[in-house]
């Protein structure tokens, strides 16, 4: 799924434009056991309430593409019999009123779910009578529709005790003692099943969400998809620079990395002008490509394709957010640490001054030490 479709399913999370029919829940402690279990409606539920609900579906899809949002991709040949594959198809189709499928799906899911707190799982499903839209000016068409997506979502959030506190009561006026309570948080994890993508159902593909980058989950995927999930973002960047730091030896240059940093930025922004809502990858070659034009010796270089190759695979892909931060060019020593707006990566640069080595930074106005501006000699 990329940013268009994802955008168009979260805006379905309001009160005026969902079609949920059904929201079940399980409340399990950190040892495994179902506390209770419940199933709701939105229908006759206080808006307060309602809104929290939908507040932590939205969150469920909240993210960056290919660090907080995965795609899970069945295989063709075997999904019609995996177990796993027919038990989500189940759960879709009857649009969660049969209990016992419901169940025997929490279950599983507890099964393969490891947390240190308690924790609800909430499952909802939804029918999305997708708007016609003209191809002329992408407008949507009143009373016209192409087809119902039918779709689940399953959020899991950590329930987490409060400590006793003071509160103000506004109908006393006054601050009274708060006793500890059970409080749902915002979730770790998450999937929408089938994925939504070119505004029709996909039916080989979901898409998974983990609130921490570092942290797939990988014993909650097997248990829901039997699939292997893609390598967490934080790892991926932590074996890239690994990479480029043990293959490159001394010819691992700041400006090999300001080139690479500003390769990821050049496509960031052509992706921009182009409107697109696909993610920008990163092939070996491209990186190679910019090691050349950086004078990288070819020994290095084919030292690089081969670790590349041994680490994420010879056809992989990287999502270029995961190569290098879009938002900041960060420079670091022991005692300094410099950050810079990746569009002006220009303003630093290095230089030998009487036999050492420096970091300048060009500073022409606007400089503050403290909170104080202060002026700079000429």
């Amino acid at each position: 799924m990329n940013k268009k479709d994802i955008a168009e399913i979260k805006r379905r999370f309001n009160l005026e434009h969902n079609n949920i029919t059904c929201i079940r829940g399980c409340y399990v402690n950190n040892q495994g056991e179902v506390i209770s279990s419940f199933t709701r409606s939105l229908v006759g539920m206080a808006q307060e309430e309602a809104e929290k609900y939908l507040a932590i579906f939205k969150r469920t899809l909240s993210g960056n593409q290919g660090q907080n949002l995965l795609d899970i991709h069945f295989d063709p040949e075997t999904m019609e019999s995996a177990p796993e594959y027919q038990l989500l198809t189940a759960l879709k189709d009857t649009a969660l009123k049969d209990d016992e499928t419901v169940e025997y799906f929490f279950q599983q899911l507890i099964s393969g779910l490891h947390m240190e707190d308690h924790y609800l799982i909430l499952l909802m499903h939804d029918g999305y009578d997708i708007p016609y839209r003209s191809k002329e000016d992408g407008s949507k068409v009143a009373d016209m529709s192409t087809e119902v997506f039918h779709y689940i979502l399953c959020s899991v959030c950590p329930v987490r005790l409060t400590k006793p506190t003071l509160s103000y009561d506004a109908g006393k006026n006054d601050f009274r003692s708060r006793e500890s309570d059970w409080i749902v948080g915002a979730p770790e994890m998450g999937f929408l099943f089938p994925a939504f993508e070119e505004r029709a159902a996909n039916v080989y593909e979901a898409l998974y969400y983990t609130r921490d980058t570092a942290e797939g989950h990988d014993d909650f995927v097997n248990t829901v998809f039997q699939s292997e999930l893609p390598m967490p973002a934080d790892q991926q960047k932590e074996i890239f620079q690994n990479i480029l730091k043990e293959t490159l030896e001394e010819d691992c240059s700041y400006e090999v990395m300001q080139a690479v940093h500003e390769q990821v930025m050049e496509r960031l922004e052509e992706k921009k002008q182009e409107k697109s809502s696909e993610p920008v990858e990163l092939t070996k070659y491209d990186v190679t490509d910019v090691l050349a034009e950086c004078g990288v010796s070819t020994a290095h270089m084919e030292a690089f394709n081969d670790k590349y190759d041994q680490e994420f695979g010879q056809q992989t892909r990287l999502n270029a957010v995961n190569v290098t931060n879009p938002k900041q060019f960060e420079v670091k020593t022991p005692s300094v640490v410099i950050k810079v707006n990746s569009d002006r990566t220009d303003l630093v640069e290095t230089r030998v001054i009487d036999g050492h080595p420096y970091i300048l930074i060009r500073a022409d106005d606007g400089v503050e030490v403290n909170g104080v501006n202060v002026s700079l000699p000429q």
